[in-house]
């Protein structure tokens, strides 16, 4: 004796629910129309107390002292891999030693769990560069701010940027990279 038939179109609705429920968290579709545009000001040097003596200034060769500031150290441009990305990477030394990855004109799809990876690996054109990242050593930075815009992502204390080569916008839940740049030290 089979199921009958009003209980089978129940329990088939239930599972049809369900499957496209995990399928719509899983894929995140609508974040293909919806953008998040992030605008950060570049870091600055600290601000200085007005009893705190003069802090030193270095000398450009010029003969003109240049405030003490942000140093960039590695610097490219983000190529396309599994979704259209624009924007330029650069590598921030602070005054205090520290570390910031900074996306210039970042503009790249939403999606799900996107991250910034700083990575060892090489940056190659198409469909050979989608899936290279995680093969090697990678720091994330973690989560990708907006899709849109400028941004800063400190580099955590203890991480060598010096042993990283590229980034990427990496996500996370399909193992792929939207967009990638090779790191050119200036």
């Amino acid at each position: 004796m089979g199921m009958p038939r009003r209980l089978w179109v129940s329990v088939s609705a239930v599972v049809a629910l369900v499957v496209v429920g995990v399928g719509l968290y899983w894929f995140q579709p609508w974040k293909l129309w919806v953008d998040e545009t992030v605008q950060e000001a570049a870091p600055a040097a600290p601000p200085v107390a007005a009893d705190a003596p003069e802090a030193p200034v270095a000398d450009s060769g010029s003969g003109t002292p240049t405030p003490p500031g942000p140093v960039t150290v590695a610097r490219g441009e983000l190529i396309s891999h599994e979704h259209a990305t624009s924007g330029t990477v650069s590598l921030l030394r602070l005054p205090d030693g520290s570390h910031v990855l900074r996306l210039t004109g970042l503009n790249t799809s939403n999606g799900p769990d996107l991250r910034v990876w700083l990575t060892d690996a090489p940056v190659k054109e198409g469909r050979a560069g989608w899936h290279v990242f995680d093969d090697g050593a990678y720091e994330s930075l973690g989560r990708l701010k907006g899709n849109k815009g400028d941004q800063n992502y400190t580099v955590p204390a203890g991480v060598d940027p010096a042993a990283f080569t590229s980034v990427s916008i990496w996500c996370d839940r399909f193992d792929v990279s939207f967009g990638a740049a090779e790191l050119t030290r200036v």
